[in-house]
């Protein structure tokens, strides 16, 4: 008997210093275990790559990623919810890397979804698309990130209501309450994403790098810890050929090159 290997969901493309992983799981792009394990193998050379100056994250159809896999979470065990914690690793590997990351949104961002957007720098969101985070209606909450992340995102009342009534946003709803960044026409949405990740990639990788973990490890310190935390920072990051290159470029009237370092 003919072994069958499990099918790719997580594809990954580079070209010009910008990586697309695109999370493909028909029909909805829901999360199990499998697909979670993919993205853990597939993002840290990503993360860890120099080259790879953007990250960008986006689902195929008509979804983003419309949450866990209620045929898996519907086993309300201890078990279960172990197997599915590492999606909150997934999450940390984009929030913590060590470059710019953007959420294409290219369709519905639900429940686990969405908590996967909130882990990205920045969050583009295609005109039909919609997000939100209806876990209260299964008798649960965001429990991946998104109970955490979201009142840091919006501030804690905001962020409650929106969880406790289940709030299921449509693109620019989502703009005004300041849950994504951009809402562009689908028809001129992957080409504003490639724009966007061209630009975001151009930028002092390093530099965006250092103020990433300034900014994430300072919200944690009192004031004058967290001040002293970027002046290691600065210290370090005036040491980079990109600050230099910046500095003279900006004595020299002309557009810096920037190469990351």
């Amino acid at each position: 008997m003919t072994a069958v290997s499990a099918p790719q969901r997580v594809h990954v493309s580079v070209s010009a210093a910008v990586a697309t992983v695109t999370i493909d799981r028909p029909p909805v792009n829901a999360v199990d275990p499998a697909l979670i394990s993919e993205l853990l193998t597939a993002l840290p050379p990503l993360v860890a790559d120099p080259g790879v100056r953007c990250l960008v994250v986006r689902g195929t159809g008509r979804c983003f990623v419309a949450g866990a896999d209620i045929r898996v979470m519907r086993e309300l065990t201890e078990e279960t919810q172990r197997a599915m914690r590492p999606w909150v690793e997934v999450q940390r590997l984009l929030e913590t890397a060590p470059k710019p990351v953007l959420a294409a949104i290219n369709g519905h961002a639900l429940g686990g979804g969405a908590e996967l957007t909130l882990a990205c720098d920045m969050r583009v969101m295609s005109a039909s698309a919609t997000i939100g985070f209806p876990e209260i209606e299964l008798g649960l909450f965001p429990g991946a990130g998104g109970s955490q992340r979201l009142p840091r995102l919006l501030g804690a009342h905001r962020a409650k209501l929106l969880m406790m009534q289940g709030s299921r946003l449509n693109a620019e709803e989502a703009l005004r309450v300041g849950l994504v960044d951009e809402v562009v026409a689908d028809t001129e949405f992957s080409a504003r994403v490639d724009e966007l990740a061209a630009a975001l990639a151009a930028k002092p990788t390093r530099t965006v790098g250092l103020l990433k973990d300034v900014v994430e490890r300072g919200l944690e310190l009192p004031l004058d810890e967290a001040l002293e935390l970027e002046f290691t920072a600065v210290l370090e990051l005036i040491r980079t050929g990109d600050a230099a290159e910046g500095l003279q470029a900006f004595l020299d009237k002309r557009t810096p090159s920037f190469g990351g370092r």
